[in-house]
């Protein structure tokens, strides 16, 4: 009996043991388990980390770019197949503007590249961005983020749009300086608001200066934060109000910035069929129609001149008008919107008696012309003076240059836009009456310029 009871004694002690050595197995085995799906674990949220991060990447990159593309402004008769080489050099001129050296765009004449861009070395994180024109309406940018070795790319588009012009909001818009001195007195027909004047003056401190009796009735806008007005006489104002309290009730420093429309002088030329060159007597009075004069003519219409359709006045030249003249048409120089040399010049000494191309002969060489509306001078590249007394001149007034003096003034159905940063000039007995009343549409002969607005609607996440 001893014996049996030491023997069920044995065989107790052996379970214990092999039981105790499965649970270790057991528990090794989820040990190594658990261990072994921890380190997967953590190697899933690692490369889930630096998806993340190149997503981010992406978007980040997708938002400079946006930045950029936002600023683009382009001519609006920049040609479709121009347009992605000027957005290229949009991108580059706000780069190298602000400074930013170690970034470069290249441009094959189809595609822009933006090679990689660095935005957290220490993590290798950056974005490399390619821009394609997809169409005449569609810009598309395909944004690639980098961190480590996984890259993502969004897809985004921007659409081509044009800016809205509210430069013709105002009287009168210069990006030069304004001087006013003398008798000038800048008045709405209907409202003030018809005689606000818009100036940005980057290269002059004082962006307006009114000496004499003159007077601006509406509210002046400028650009330059940094720049002064100067008022000085007794009667110099601006909204009514003298002194102080016309510039600080009436003057708004760091006004937003508005686009000048692009002049295309090149659409009329078609019409200007007669021709005046230096054969052409201009001593007489005389009546032209559809007329083109010549480089180089540098004609002076000494007597009295009848002008109906398009005057088309190509470069060089320097045309005066010593004569009293009569306009019924439009005034177009075909210069350049960048120079503002002065070589080119038209030059109204005598009165100016105007009308507007809807009261042009119903004759078949003025039947198209009859409907190019709200211009009466565009002369990119001219500098345009007025000299004698007008009654009203019939459209917008745009050139490189604009001088109003001696008994020059009367009623401008438009706006004058000086597109020269050099100072524009009022002097004399210049009164000027803006009546901008129902002008609504761009002026014949206006291009709006090209800008590029984002599609939200537009965005992916693609693979390349």
């Amino acid at each position: 009996m001893t014996h049996i009871k030491n023997f069920v004694r044995r065989q107790r002690r052996g379970i214990a043991l092999l039981i105790s050595m499965i649970f270790i197995l057991v528990f090794s085995a989820l040990a190594v388990s658990l261990a072994a799906m921890s380190g997967t674990n953590v190697q899933i949220a690692d490369n889930q980390r630096k998806i993340n991060g190149a997503r981010a990447s992406a978007e980040s990159g997708h938002e400079i770019i946006r930045f950029w593309l936002n600023n683009v402004s382009i001519q609006g008769n920049t040609a479709p197949a121009q347009l992605i080489t000027e957005i290229a050099n949009s991108i580059q001129a706000d780069l190298t503007a602000n400074g930013i050296s170690n970034i470069t765009t290249t441009c094959d004449g189809s595609t822009i590249t933006i090679p990689t861009v660095a935005l957290d070395s220490t993590e290798g994180q950056s974005f490399s961005a390619t821009i394609r024109q997809l169409d005449g309406e569609t810009l598309q940018a395909d944004i690639t983020g980098i961190y480590g070795t996984i890259t993502r790319t969004v897809r985004v588009n921007y659409k081509f749009s044009t800016t809205a012009n509210t430069v013709f909001d105002f009287g009168v818009a210069t990006k030069g300086a304004l001087h006013l001195a003398g008798n000038i007195e800048l008045t709405g027909i209907n409202l003030a608001v018809e005689a606000s004047v818009y100036i940005e003056s980057e290269n002059s401190a004082v962006a307006l200066s009114i000496i004499g009796n003159s007077q601006i009735a509406g509210d002046v806008s400028i650009t330059n934060p940094l720049s002064t007005v100067d008022l000085q006489g007794g009667k110099a104002g601006i909204g009514g109000e003298k002194g102080d309290d016309a510039i600080n009730n009436h003057v708004t420093f760091g006004a937003p910035p508005t686009e000048f429309p692009t002049p295309d002088p090149g659409y009329f030329e078609h019409y200007a069929v007669n021709i005046v060159d230096s054969t052409t007597d201009t001593t007489s009075d005389m009546s032209l129609e559809n007329v083109k004069i010549v480089a180089g003519t540098n004609p002076n219409f000494s007597g009295n001149v009848s002008l109906k359709g398009i005057v088309f006045i190509e470069t060089p030249n320097v045309v005066t008008f010593t004569g009293n003249s009569s306009i019924t048409g439009i005034v177009v120089g075909d210069g350049l919107i960048t120079d503002n040399s002065a070589t080119n010049q038209i030059t109204f000494l005598g009165n100016v008696e105007s009308a507007p191309v809807t009261e042009l002969p119903d004759e078949p060489q003025f039947a198209d012309i009859k409907s190019e509306t709200g211009t009466f001078v565009i002369a990119p590249g001219f500098a345009v003076s007025f000299g004698g007394g007008f009654d009203t001149l019939n459209g917008a007034i745009a050139a490189n240059g604009i001088q109003f003096f001696g008994n020059a003034g009367g009623t401008i159905n438009g706006s004058v836009l000086n597109y020269s940063d050099e100072e524009m000039n009022l002097s004399g007995n210049s009164d000027l009456y803006f009546n901008r009343s129902g002008l609504t549409e761009l002026p014949t002969g206006f291009v709006p310029n090209t800008i590029l607005q984002y599609d939200p609607a537009s965005y992916s996440e693609v693979a390349l």
